[in-house]
């Protein structure tokens, strides 16, 4: 099937809404049903995949306190990643002092290769700590923001990019003006930006633009900022420097514009006053203040984000009065708190609401390592880093291969599917990316990823043990799609499912049954196993190529 097939078939067949209308509900708290329907629901857009084992965790539990544990990170933030490539691979000086499986984030070296080795390393960290990820949406939040406070690890070095991304876990959930401020000084954003080379001689207008455009205003507004002001708090930002031995901004007196910066009508010809010596440092916050004072303009285009990442991408007048509008009022009476905004999101009406389910198209990260967690694939032991890291090397190369390449979002924008209008995350599915997500799942269910002889792959068999009742075909298919789709199939395409996979042409149920018990009563019979394992072989395969599992 090629993208055109699969867009139509998504709204013609998968999400009627697109055509029939979207939903007037709001941010009333949910009080409908709370079954595993909705628990699936909730997983699948807090966390990576829903897993059994996630969704039986978070079904003793109200839908209140599920909500309220997925926002409370208990968890220490993850330990740094460690030293996995070879030395010599690195065009210069080699860091052998750093052993092997130990971090690098405390060594000053990036000269040569180092640099791209680190890079990678972390990349290989960051699939861990998403594969691994405990009962909360930490890191479905982290990778929210660094859509949003996009930056390359290619312009920088891994050492910036963990502390980056550590900053975003910390602070995923925290204050959004707090968080801006820290994104303005980040090494990492100074890197990418050029602001480390902002400097009074040649203001440096990169991140003036973005923070207004991008990171807090959006350029929806009519009026709206002016190029003038873009260029006015470009000389605000003069004077942050990197130290790379600390891996810490710092400003420098010498390079920074004293001279007073007055804004444009926007901002009520606001007057920043030019400061020498160590307070030029305090115009950062002045800087800030006077953006978040536009508070509509700022607390709208953020719950804008919020909703495409976790509900839907389309926002039409409904869903601007009774969802965003009120959400943004939250988060300015809230002094820019996020948990609050996205806790009554979480809980409402609107997120629960039938039409919001089933319509997203799966990110590359979400589908991949989604599917990983949902099939509680295995994974090699902590302390056996070499082949955790190389396993995630193969994983990191598929994702680049579906175009969400972990740490390098295309531009300073993030990645398309979450801003090009009209499509969005239609972007995901193209004539190139399809046939390739295809060929992951086939070789998840019927080969393997292999590295130092550890195997990469869904155990369909042990999966399927893991279901209520699996010598009983049509409760196999249910549980089976209860837990992987979010649309429901036909009763004619489950039962032809049934007929040409499970029963092999046959008619009568027992010839699945038969099978399965006679390998459960002697599990050492090859040839019992392998009449289970090639039934279920094909018909993951062929549940996991549909356009459903692509739907979240």
């Amino acid at each position: 099937m090629d993208r055109r097939a699969f867009l139509s078939l998504k709204r013609k067949k998968l999400s009627p809404k697109i055509v029939a209308g979207r939903t007037s509900s709001g941010i009333t708290p949910y009080s409908g049903p709370w079954t595993r329907n909705e628990v699936i629901h909730l997983l699948k857009r807090t966390m990576f995949g829903a897993s059994l084992k996630d969704v039986q965790y978070f079904e003793q539990r109200t839908m209140q306190g599920a909500v309220d544990e997925l926002l409370t990170f208990t968890s220490p933030l993850p330990p740094p990643p460690v030293k996995d490539y070879d030395i010599s691979e690195a065009e210069t000086q080699p860091d052998t002092h750093i052993m092997p499986g130990t971090t690098w984030v405390n060594d000053f070296n990036e000269d040569g290769g180092i640099g791209r080795l680190r890079n990678k390393s972390f990349q290989h960290w960051w699939i861990s700590r998403i594969v691994h990820q405990d009962h909360s949406l930490r890191e479905k939040m982290a990778l929210f923001w660094h859509n949003h406070f996009s930056t390359q690890l290619s312009t920088g070095c891994g050492r910036m990019a963990y502390k980056h991304h550590q900053m975003l876990r910390q602070h995923a959930l925290g204050n959004l003006k707090s968080l801006a401020k820290k994104i303005t000084l980040d090494p990492l954003m100074l890197r990418y930006q050029n602001g480390e080379h902002n400097r009074k001689e040649s203001p440096d207008e990169n991140f003036a633009r973005e923070l207004q455009e991008l990171f807090t205003l959006g350029k929806e507004n009519n009026p709206n900022y002016t190029e003038r002001d873009v260029q006015v708090a470009a000389r605000v930002l003069t004077g942050w420097q990197i130290d790379l031995e600390s891996m810490e901004s710092y400003f420098n007196p010498d390079r920074h514009d004293t001279g007073n910066k007055t804004f444009s009508s926007f901002y009520n010809n606001k007057v920043i006053a030019g400061k020498s010596g160590a307070a030029g440092a305090q115009e950062v916050d002045e800087l800030i203040d006077m953006i978040f004072n536009k508070s509509e303009e700022a607390s709208v285009y953020v719950v804008k984000e919020l909703y495409r990442w976790f509900v839907y991408y389309e926002i039409d007048a409904a869903a601007q009065a009774n969802v965003i509008e009120p959400l943004a009022l939250m988060l300015v009476n809230h002094n820019w708190e996020i948990r609050p905004v996205v806790e009554t999101l979480l809980k409402s009406q609107h997120f629960y609401d039938v039409l919001n389910q089933g319509c997203l198209i799966k990110s590359p990260v979400d589908f991949v390592l989604g599917l990983c967690r949902e099939f509680d694939v295995a994974f090699p032991a902590g302390s056996d880093w070499q082949t955790e890291y190389a396993i995630n090397q193969s994983l990191s190369w598929i994702l680049l291969n579906l175009d969400q390449e972990l740490g390098e979002p295309p531009s300073v924008s993030g990645w398309p599917a979450y801003y090009q209008v009209p499509t969005f995350h239609e972007l995901w599915i193209t004539n190139n990316t399809y046939p390739a997500r295809t060929e992951f799942t086939d070789r998840m269910t019927t080969g393997n990823y292999t590295v130092n002889d550890f195997e990469l792959k869904i155990d369909v068999v042990a999966f399927t043990k893991t279901l209520s009742n699996p010598g009983d075909p049509n409760s196999l298919l249910h549980d089976i799609l209860e837990i992987l789709y979010r649309i429901k199939l036909s009763e004619s395409t489950k039962e032809q499912l049934k007929r040409d996979i499970l029963l092999t042409g046959q008619v009568n149920d027992f010839y699945w049954t038969n099978a399965w018990n006679a390998h459960i009563s002697n599990p050492n019979n090859m040839m019992a196993y392998q009449t289970v394992y090639a039934r279920l072989s094909e018909l993951y395969q062929y549940l996991l190529a549909l356009p459903e599992y692509h739907l979240s």
